[in-house]
């Protein structure tokens, strides 16, 4: 299974944002900072889970298992709602990427087992 730690980092709110991706699989590893432009925090945190999704699809991969300190991007994933409608197309885009994938799953994480990610997101706020 791979293994997906994502975090979406805003320096302001909104502000310069970045989403950091870190992959596990087969002894191997894949690092991401990828430059979001302005934005809120959440928004960061939906746009890095697409960013995410977008790279699986790509590259083919099947079983995935997705990891977020964001209780509000795990929450919108297990209920397939959010309360503040601007995310909705978000959570749309989401959704519908999540289901090219044979198996996704989503678990929230505490910030201190999502440091890598974390430090991604950083670095990619840098790249803006």
């Amino acid at each position: 299974m791979i293994e997906v730690y994502i975090d979406g980092a805003s320096a302001g709110n909104p502000g310069p944002s970045g989403a950091g991706i870190f992959i596990k699989y087969d002894g191997r590893v894949e690092k991401f900072s990828i430059p979001l432009g302005e934005m809120e925090n959440h928004a960061a945190e939906f746009n890095a889970l697409i960013q995410a999704l977008e790279i699986c699809v790509k590259n083919n991969y099947k079983v995935v298992s997705f990891r977020t300190d964001s209780q509000a991007v795990n929450r919108a994933i297990e209920k397939e709602y959010v309360k503040n409608k601007i995310y909705a197309p978000l959570l749309e885009k989401a959704l519908e990427l999540s289901k090219e994938l044979d198996l996704f799953f989503m678990k929230w994480v505490p910030s201190s087992e999502n440091k890598t990610a974390d430090e991604l997101a950083r670095a990619a706020i840098r790249l803006n």
